[in-house]
């Protein structure tokens, strides 16, 4: 006598065609990962066999080259190497110059950014540089916009100064007109050492762009600055 089927007790085995499927696309993508291809060959593989299945075709690449250099290659990561190893040189030039506050190397979404402390550069109210206290840094900045890790590039020099309203009986209108001469008298050095002006985008922001409290004199004088942006192509 058969035994009767408890309620319930049915186990279908539908689930293991969705399952076979998921370790199918699994193994495909996997295989992708680890069998390096041409761009090309790639997508035209994975194109095809996305599109045809459920029809019986299978994913199959000839002889594969390496995707992972490809990938590294592309002119995105390029740069931002270059963004890197630029970074990397003006920190081993002005690395005494760092220690001793004279000089900051930063970077954000504008590019590579190195300030230069303006009381070294000039005296007050004067766009006039101090040749004798600022050369060796100029010289390095020479260096650096003319290095391989810079080559082609665009560089911003910006002049930024406290907010410390302007003598009415001195040579300037106002802090806009001093912070720009500053940064005009940084780049006809720079001319003179052999940095191509084509290259250079000049800038003067006044007071407008305070990195410290405007309210002490230590925060007025970390804002009397000059930066040397070397620009990322996404702001140019």
């Amino acid at each position: 006598m058969a035994r009767k089927k408890r309620p319930g007790s049915g186990v279908t085995e539908g689930w293991l065609t969705t399952f076979a499927d998921m370790l199918c696309l699994l193994l495909c993508f996997f295989a992708i990962l680890f069998n390096p291809i041409t761009e090309e060959e790639t997508l035209a593989a994975v194109a095809e066999y996305f599109s045809n299945m459920g029809m019986g075709y299978s994913l199959t690449v000839g002889q594969m080259h390496d995707s992972a250099n490809t990938l590294a290659d592309m002119p995105s990561q390029t740069r931002g190497r270059a963004l890197a190893d630029a970074l990397r040189r003006a920190t081993t030039l002005f690395n005494p110059q760092i220690q001793s506050n004279q000089v900051r190397v930063t970077q954000d979404e504008r590019g590579v950014i190195i300030s230069f402390a303006s009381d070294v550069f000039f005296n007050s109210a004067s766009a006039r540089l101090n040749i004798e206290q600022s050369r060796h840094i100029l010289l390095n900045l020479a260096i650096l916009l003319n290095s391989p890790e810079v080559a082609g590039r665009k560089y911003r020099i910006e002049g930024h100064t406290d907010n410390v309203p302007i003598d009415p009986s001195g040579p300037w209108i106002s802090n806009w007109q001093l912070s720009t001469e500053r940064a005009l008298s940084v780049l006809y050095f720079l001319t003179d050492l052999g940095v191509p002006e084509t290259r250079a985008q000049v800038s003067g922001f006044g007071s407008t762009v305070p990195l410290a409290d405007e309210r002490t004199s230590e925060g007025q004088a970390f804002n009397r600055r000059v930066d040397v942006i070397i620009v990322d192509d996404a702001h140019l």
